[in-house]
């Protein structure tokens, strides 16, 4: 199973959440950035490591920017391509969970 998406999208959050403060001093930018970032690099070892649950965090770090970017999806470019991501991450992950189980 690949981790590469969970890397990415970790990085992704993070460079994001800390460009989002620099630019407009946002806290909660920053914590959520930086926090669902953590979340996708945690999955991401797990998975490589082939340990239980990587997969559920990364879809779980998935569904929660996703949840988080659908209300500012009107107000430009950076919610709609969150959203974007959170889904094709979500997406692929949903799939990886949903086939390891049956």
């Amino acid at each position: 199973m690949s981790a590469f998406p969970a890397y990415t999208m970790g990085a992704l959050c993070i460079i994001g959440g800390i460009t989002g403060y620099a630019k407009t001093r946002s806290v909660p930018s920053l914590v959520a950035g930086v926090g669902v970032g953590l979340l996708y690099l945690w999955s991401a070892d797990v998975i490589r490591k082939g340990a239980p649950n990587g997969l559920e965090g990364a879809l779980g770090a998935s569904a929660l920017l996703l949840l988080s970017s659908l209300p500012r999806i009107t107000k430009g470019p950076v919610p709609v391509v969150l959203a974007a991501t959170s889904s094709a991450a979500g997406v692929y992950y949903g799939t990886k969970v949903y086939n390891l189980r049956n």
